[in-house]
């Protein structure tokens, strides 16, 4: 194998970094998750169950039985675009 080779696998080269947070802090980042996790949660609950209730259809047969690819991307996107908003309040 040539030299130049060698050294894209030398390990020593990588940088390493220690995380080393106080334990009140470790609490503190458990319980914002935990809340940042459940906000989001019932964000995409409210969120599914109003497209539930303002499609003239249902949701469940359109995706299942007529495999309506469609009503499927745009349900994906409303996930991501609440994602993204969660995210964003998590950044602020």
């Amino acid at each position: 194998m040539p030299a130049h080779s060698l050294k894209l696998f030398d390990t020593n080269t990588i940088p390493t970094i220690a995380l080393v947070v106080p334990m009140n802090q470790v609490v503190e980042l458990i319980v914002t998750t935990l809340i940042f996790t459940l906000t989001g949660l019932i964000l995409f609950a409210i969120a599914f169950w109003l497209m539930g209730k303002l499609a003239p259809f249902s949701i469940r047969k359109e995706i299942e039985e007529d495999q309506n690819m469609a009503l499927g991307i745009v349900i994906a996107a409303v996930i991501i675009g609440i994602a993204l908003i969660v995210s964003a309040a998590i950044h602020g």
